[in-house]
């Protein structure tokens, strides 16, 4: 590779313009794609997410990367995040080996070995509860047999709205069967005529394995019924196609649970092992861990035999404790502090920021933004912030940036958001009229910047 086009790259790299790389690679003549090229390529890949193509290239050039500890750490990396843990343990050690004391190596290289340790526990208790599964269904039996079902369910007005679709029928279970391709165990049948999805009173189920919930349990939120007409339902807009088609999750089964981080982690029937005609088993899917697998049951029957009530893992308070003090004292993102300080318009932003969202946890319970009058006041709050500083502002480039001021905010932050969310309150304010798109630019109408500044100052500083 010549220095003009080394240059080139780097300067690529350090503007995260990675696919500008990947592009222009591609588009060289194969003769031109030397040993160092295409490892620039592999390491493109995987800053693009794109890790099995990563391996795939690095690969090419297997027998040159040998003794180079880049190439090693560059194969590890996408490994890794493909959960070939096993594989990814042998190129971190050799880059380890060829080049001793790098830090991100050597971390990389434990996070594989925890990944492959969970790997092997997960098979184990996967084996075991398979066994004891077959041995307890050799006698045939009637679905949920002895389970009193009299308390299983949350009565709410929530719950019957968002959750519990129309009585279900066989032509409705035909048809959803139909549109997702798999045969639904004749457990959850069961208990959806019942009742056709729901909140549970139990939420929680017990796990091995620490999760982004929990050490020690995960939890649903409520449980999907099969049908159409509700959004939490099978194939309802928020359903298992959904999540599969946009939110990233694996296609290997169907969602449904879903979980109270707002679509960062989900319950999944998973057919991998049975085929689509299957028993599937139950897993925990986790989108903050890289779409990492949790084992929770070796069927459906197993998994609501086991759901315990929250009561047994509650720490609200302290959890609520510790998200006040975040909001209190949390210090804010670097971008959230760069838009603070340019303010004029107001006195002491990051105040009545903060006293916001301190009203936020206290009606909650926890720091996060959702559908409600005070999350859509700071959504607002952020999107002028942004765009008074930011004027060239597109709706794509704030839909990127939105993460980097409070939802991964750090120490003032909430360690995630649902993109829905985001979109929806900004598709609102488009067809209120209050934020305008002029020439690809988003911006909020003059009357609208002024009706926040007032309500901003009803929150008046500490």
């Amino acid at each position: 590779m010549n220095e003009k086009l080394r240059e080139q790259f780097t300067k690529w790299y350090e503007e995260d313009d990675h696919q500008q790389i990947i592009d222009t690679i591609l588009a060289m003549p194969e003769a031109e794609q030397d040993y160092e090229v295409v490892s620039e390529l592999g390491r493109a890949y995987n800053n693009v997410g794109q890790y099995e193509e990563a391996v795939v290239q690095l690969d090419r050039v297997s027998r040159e990367g040998e003794g180079d500890a880049k190439w090693h750490y560059r194969r590890g990396y996408g490994l890794y995040y493909l959960k070939r843990y096993e594989e990814a343990i042998q190129a971190f050690s050799k880059a380890n080996l060829l080049e001793p004391g790098d830090e991100t190596v050597e971390e990389l290289l434990e996070w594989s070995r925890s990944g492959a340790d969970k790997q092997h526990r997960e098979a184990a208790r996967r084996a075991a509860r398979q066994a004891a599964s077959r041995e307890n269904s050799s006698a045939e039996r009637e679905p949920l047999a002895g389970m009193d079902l009299s308390d299983f369910w949350e009565d709410s007005e929530y719950a019957g709205k968002a959750y519990e679709s129309e009585p279900l029928t066989d032509a409705m279970i035909a048809s959803v069967e139909e549109e997702l391709g798999y045969k639904l165990p004749a457990s959850y049948i069961a208990l959806m005529k019942q009742r056709n999805g729901g909140i549970p009173k139990a939420t929680c189920f017990p796990t091995e394995e620490a999760t982004s919930w929990a050490e020690d349990h995960i939890a649903i939120s409520g449980m999907l019924g099969i049908g159409r007409d509700k959004s939490y339902s099978l194939c309802g807009d928020m359903g298992s196609r959904f999540m599969i088609e946009d939110w990233g999750y694996p296609d290997i089964g169907v969602m449904i649970c879903d979980c109270p981080s707002a679509g960062h982690d989900i319950v999944m029937l998973d057919y991998r092992a049975c085929g689509r005609e299957g028993e599937p088993e139950v897993i925990h899917v986790d989108q903050e861990a890289g779409y990492e697998i949790t084992f929770l049951a070796g069927n459906f029957e197993e998994f609501i035999r086991g759901l315990v009530t929250e009561e047994a893992y509650d720490t609200s308070e302290e959890d609520k404790k510790e998200d006040l003090r975040r909001v209190n004292e949390g210090q804010f993102s670097p971008l959230l502090t760069e838009l603070c300080e340019s303010v004029t318009e107001i006195d002491q932003i990051e105040a009545r920021i903060r006293r916001i969202c301190r009203q936020v946890v206290e009606e909650k319970g926890h720091f996060s933004f959702h559908a409600d009058e005070l999350s859509c006041l700071m959504y607002d709050v952020q999107f002028w912030l942004y765009t008074r500083s930011y004027p060239d502002t597109s709706r794509q480039h704030y839909l990127d940036i939105y993460s980097k001021m409070i939802a991964f905010g750090g120490g003032f932050g909430q360690g995630g958001y649902a993109p829905a969310w985001i979109t929806d309150w900004l598709d609102q304010r488009i067809r209120e009229g209050r934020i305008v798109q002029e020439c690809g630019k988003l911006r909020f109408t003059d009357q609208a910047a002024a009706d926040l500044i007032q309500k901003l100052k009803a929150f008046g500083s500490d």
